[in-house]
């Protein structure tokens, strides 16, 4: 049986967000949908410009795992934008 998934922490308050490419209307594009640890390590390595065991500790995952998360953010951005396809952000459960 596997691990179950340890949830990262997350800093920012992302709200509910759709880009789409210019001209096409949203209900004819198929979609990527980025994961709210997916968008936070994105903020943080990226626009915050963070070493990844800086922002690791931050979202209070390993290393190895933040690459991960990082590495697939980057892998469906990159689809998103060759394939022209709509990028969603998941809806975040709030914890009970």
């Amino acid at each position: 049986m596997p691990r179950r998934r340890k949830r990262a922490r997350i800093g920012y308050r992302f709200g509910k967000v759709c880009f789409k490419p210019c001209g096409m209307p949203r209900y004819n594009l198929d979609k990527v949908t980025l994961t709210y640890d997916e968008l936070e390590a994105i903020r943080l390595a990226d626009l915050e410009g963070m070493y990844q065991q800086d922002a690791s500790q931050l979202m209070n995952v390993s290393r190895p795992t933040f690459s991960r998360i990082i590495e697939r953010a980057h892998q469906k951005i990159a689809e998103a934008l060759i394939h022209s396809k709509a990028i969603e952000i998941e809806e975040h459960i709030e914890d009970e």
